[in-house]
């Protein structure tokens, strides 16, 4: 009993150590990480895929292991000069999210290790991203579709990559600035294109306000017209009104109205330091001469005309 406990103690022990050399790439069991994917290479050959977390086995001194990151990787570009569609040229870096997708893959495309695929996922990355910044402007550039460049390029980039087995998140520009000495090119473009759309508002305000006021002007002469011819009818109602009054008034007392009449041409002809040169038996003295005793009596007076009814209004003219 002694001797299958020691035994059995002696297993554990062995298998213990088996698998504490395993996790330093020594032995035949093979310790995978849940952040690693390990390829077992049969005389420099990888099997058909990568092992899965936990244990497997190999063949020692006959079979290698290389080790690969299952985790997202980050990948920052240096700057690299871009021109835009406005041919400015600009200072932008940027950066990559992916990881390995596919190992066996990977591994055939870079057996030499992660720097090469750094490098070609850098050149792939940075070839379209000139490719979409160069069909943009400036202000687009920086704010207005920056996120749809930046999909399109990952997008762009992630198609290209698969076949190397990497996998592409995300690309995103870190800053974005101009070259040394381009600053003044720069600004004075700007300010001439926000001239020119100053110049382009201040035009179509100013037509705007030609239109209105015309518009205006259109209305007031339709106004004024209307309101004259409203006066006109109005005066001509008064005035047919007055006659009708006075000659109603002239009508009951003839004689009487002659002599107000003479009066009053005596206050506005000999008003205060007026002289006049004329005969006594002047007809202009007749009234005072016979002081209104010649006045023929008035007869009963005629009954008075029926009221002259004013002229219906004209339909009025509607402004458009």
């Amino acid at each position: 009993m002694r001797r299958l406990l020691f035994f059995l103690l002696v297993v554990a022990a062995a298998l213990a150590a088996l698998v504490k050399a395993g996790e330093y790439g020594i032995g035949p069991v093979v310790v995978t990480r849940e952040d690693e994917q390990k390829l077992i290479l049969l005389l420099g050959d990888p099997r058909e895929r990568a092992t899965e977390p936990g244990l497997a086995l190999r063949l020692p001194f006959l079979e290698e292991v290389r080790t690969l990151d299952r985790r997202w990787l980050h990948l920052n570009s240096k700057p690299r000069l871009v021109q835009t569609i406005d041919r400015e040229r600009i200072v932008v870096d940027n950066y990559v999210i992916w990881r390995i997708a596919d190992p066996l893959q990977f591994y055939k495309s870079f057996p030499t290790g992660i720097e090469k695929a750094e490098l070609q996922i850098d050149r792939e990355v940075g070839g379209n991203l000139r490719e979409v910044v160069g069909q943009h402007s400036i202000p687009q550039v920086l704010t207005e579709k920056r996120d749809e460049m930046m999909s399109e390029v990952t997008e762009k980039s992630a198609e290209a990559l698969k076949r190397f087995g990497i996998e592409v998140r995300d690309v995103r520009i870190n800053r974005t600035e101009l070259p040394a000495g381009a600053e003044e090119n720069v600004y004075a473009r700007m300010r001439a294109e926000r001239e020119r759309l100053a110049r382009k508002h201040r035009a179509e305000g100013e037509e705007q306000a030609r239109t209105i006021r015309a518009d205006a002007d259109r209305r007031a002469r339709v106004i004024v017209a209307e309101a004259r011819e409203k006066a006109e009818r109005l005066r001509g109602a008064g005035d047919a009104e007055s006659a009708r009054i006075y000659a109603a008034a002239y009508s009951r007392d003839p004689g009487f109205y002659e002599f107000v009449r003479s009066l009053e041409a005596y206050r506005k002809a000999l008003g205060e330091g007026t002289t006049l040169v004329l005969p006594p038996d002047h007809e202009f003295f007749h009234t005072l001469r016979e002081g209104g005793s010649d006045l023929v009596p008035s007869a009963a007076p005629p009954p008075a005309p029926p009221p002259v009814a004013a002229p219906a209004p004209a339909p009025a003219l509607e402004a458009p």
